[in-house]
């Protein structure tokens, strides 16, 4: 039964409300978390608490236990002249910046003349995500990844 530091192995389908796929993590490639440790949205770890290896569910998240409501004050208008004259601004691009004290990441949206309109919200906030999970597997963490805060499945590094 999962509890607070276990390893979770899972497979999911992520859609939005519209049915569109936005990510999946297959049996072959399954993701890896630590439980209780923030590494998943709020919502999904919420309702993953308790289940057994097997266990399949559907889960339906609203954004504010996923990505948060869309923050108007991250839509930003940026003069051209903020970017270096280097750097071909094309939209999608992503770079961050700090404001208020922490990174922000944001992605430019659209490009009016000298004006450049990004936003600094996650791609999902504000939306309402489902997931369709399984648990593969769990196992109690070790010290190492307790003291991380995540697991060590190979997939990065320090």
């Amino acid at each position: 039964m999962i509890k607070k530091n276990d390893v979770v192995t899972l497979s999911y389908t992520l859609k939005n409300s519209d049915g569109v796929e936005l990510g999946k993590a297959g049996a072959e490639e399954p993701m890896n978390y630590l439980h209780g440790a923030g590494n998943i949205v709020p919502g999904l770890e919420e309702a993953i608490e308790s289940m057994q290896v097997g266990d399949k569910k559907e889960v339906t998240i609203p954004p504010e236990k996923a990505y948060g409501e869309l923050d108007p004050s991250l839509l930003l208008k940026v003069d051209r002249s903020n970017f270096p004259s280097d750097i071909d601004v094309q939209p999608d691009m992503q770079f961050s910046s700090e404001m208020g004290g922490k990174e922000n990441v944001f992605t430019v949206e659209s490009i009016e003349g000298d004006q450049v309109n990004v936003n600094g919200n996650h791609p999902l906030a504000g939306q309402t995500l489902h997931f369709n999970i399984e648990v593969l597997g769990i196992r109690s963490a070790t010290a190492e990844e307790l003291s991380h805060g995540h697991v060590h499945d190979g997939s990065h590094h320090h």
